[in-house]
């Protein structure tokens, strides 16, 4: 092999084992969570869409009278539970629609385990709690997207001539 190959194969290698760190080491803690959206189960699905637009997350989390995590209720639900049913959002509680007692990690759990949560039960936002299950933020498809991203800058960010980027600072439906 000649120089080239070998420096190229060095490099290769370097940033395989950079990625392999980043993909077993990284913790939640580096996606930088949002902080949490907290309701109540009596809120109504109403108060909890003006505050998921107002704060632009995908979701908020239901806590009890000790501030405890209770429950979850996304935009999915939003779709599926509510609008899909036909129901009143100025009347409807989130108790009646929200997922209880759902999946949490921590900011020490790995990205690769959020990962996993999103790939096979389909999460597309997950709770962080404290070790008294209080919630302390939330990590969305989103954050992992741009982690993963960030690993991959030259093949994200060299995309071929004419592919069209969305900006982020505009509101879709996407």
């Amino acid at each position: 092999m000649n120089e080239f190959g070998d420096e190229y194969s060095e490099a290769i290698e370097s940033e395989t084992r950079e990625i392999k760190g980043a993909l077993f080491n990284d913790t939640i803690a580096v996606l930088t969570p949002a902080e949490p959206i907290c309701l109540r189960e009596t809120a109504t699905v109403h108060d909890a869409v003006q505050a998921m637009l107002a704060r632009r997350q995908g979701g908020v989390l239901i806590v009890d009278a000790n501030g405890r995590l209770s429950g979850i209720f996304t935009e999915r639900d939003v779709l599926v539970r509510v609008l899909g049913k036909d129901l009143d959002v100025r009347r409807t509680p989130l108790g009646e629609v929200m997922t209880r007692d759902p999946e949490a990690l921590s900011l020490r759990d790995r990205v690769a385990y959020a990962l996993h949560c999103m790939s096979v039960a389909g999460y597309r936002t997950i709770p962080l709690v404290d070790a008294e299950r209080c919630p302390i933020g939330i990590v969305t498809v989103t954050d992992a997207v741009r982690w993963l991203a960030n690993l991959f800058p030259e093949a994200v960010l060299n995309l071929p001539p004419g592919d069209t980027l969305k900006h982020p600072s505009e509101v879709d439906a996407g």
